[in-house]
């Protein structure tokens, strides 16, 4: 069996990375941004590498490989039939949430979502004049649950939309089918369109908790369901823009397009290439990673606590390689601040719907090495 190595990452200083060049000319390891420092799998590099020697770069549209290759995947990992025609490819997840937005809640229209959570739940409808509404999670034994009542609460004549995180970022947590299920009758009964957000669907770290794709619970959820998917957080691809909707009502998609029309740029050939492989090729690869992270999650568990006692990992880190950190013990008026002065660049909890000075997130995806280095520094600021 081929062996992959994490444990050795490419130079990224002096790229054209964003997570790196964020603290360039200073000594900080950044973990904040959603990318990994890991090379992406030998097939995307190799189909990437063949597509690169064609030698003609025109406007793309996805072969009928590519469509066979993502909904093979989805067929065999979450026993999900997707017609090809309930696909709508974009160039960005984000894009995705903005478009979700602008095509079903009017201005000043609300949506609904579960917070802390990624920023971009908030900022997307804010972008085009609705209003975002956030529920915040409680932690009760451990575990991050919804506030049932609150979230009944929270809906009003305008609510039209709801986002949710599945699995959820920043919160690391796998939803149960209870909960999916629970979330759906809600969405039904109050007549909201269901926005699902599962980039990180094939990052789960509990082998026992299976994915779900919200829009599989039954035909009257998947009638209000747009679904956002795409390789980059698992395949360490974000760069090259690729992500889909998928829309299984013929109505809701029309509508999603026409919001699109116009705005939303194309994928390009490139992001179709690596889309097909990563799909299709690197599940090999894919099972290596989540090992790799399950070791990096494990080690920061035990770790960080022992190195800072008064900073709290407070519900198991179930999917994602990111660690959500309560960091109040610590008495810090400004605690990213803080970090990046003992050189590790964290980010910061308040943009997901945290009281500022509370929360940081920890991007843990990179060679253990690195972590190793970070609690080191962290811990020495103590």
């Amino acid at each position: 069996m081929t062996r992959f190595d994490f444990d050795h990452a490419p130079e990224r200083r002096g790229t054209d990375s964003q997570k790196w060049q964020k603290y360039a000319g200073r000594d900080v390891l950044p973990l904040w941004v959603a990318d990994m420092d890991f090379v992406s799998a030998p097939p995307i590099l190799d189909a990437l590498r063949a597509r690169v020697d064609h030698g003609v770069f025109g406007y793309a549209r996805p072969t009928a490989a590519t469509v066979e290759a993502v909904t093979g995947a989805l067929a065999q990992r979450y026993g999900w039939k997707v017609d090809p025609e309930w696909i709508v490819w974009l160039p960005g997840l984000v894009v995705g949430l903005n478009v979700t937005a602008q095509a079903f809640a009017g201005p000043g229209e609300e949506v609904l979502t579960l917070t802390p959570v990624y920023p971009p739940f908030m900022s997307a409808p804010r972008n085009s004049g609705r209003a975002p509404v956030g529920v915040p999670f409680t932690l009760a034994g451990g575990k991050w649950e919804i506030d049932w009542e609150a979230l009944e609460r929270a809906v009003t004549p305008r609510t039209r939309l709801f986002y949710l995180c599945n699995p959820h970022n920043p919160l690391a947590r796998v939803w149960r089918r209870a909960e999916l299920e629970r979330l759906g009758e809600f969405c039904v009964r109050h007549n909201l369109v269901l926005c699902s957000d599962e980039i990180h669907c094939d990052l789960i770290l509990d082998p026992s908790l299976p994915h779900i794709p919200s829009a599989t619970l039954s035909p009257a959820l998947a009638a209000r369901s747009v679904t956002l998917m795409a390789p980059s957080k698992t395949y360490n691809v974000p760069g090259l823009g690729t992500s889909l909707a998928i829309i299984p009502d013929a109505t809701l998609r029309a509508r999603f397009n026409r919001a699109a029309a116009g705005i939303v740029a194309e994928v390009t050939c490139l992001g179709f290439t690596a889309c097909e492989a990563a799909y299709r090729d690197c599940e090999p690869w894919r099972q290596q990673l989540l090992a790799y992270l399950r070791g990096n999650r494990d080690y920061l568990v035990d770790a960080l606590p022992r190195a800072l006692p008064d900073l709290k990992i407070e519900a198991p880190v179930e999917a994602t390689y990111l660690l959500w950190m309560n960091v109040a013990g610590l008495g810090l008026p400004n605690p990213v601040a803080h970090f990046e002065g003992l050189g590790v660049g964290l980010s910061d909890g308040a943009p997901f719907g945290a009281r500022p000075g509370t929360h940081l997130r920890l991007n843990f995806g990179c060679p253990r090495a690195t972590l190793v280095e970070a609690v080191r520094r962290m811990q020495a600021g103590r």
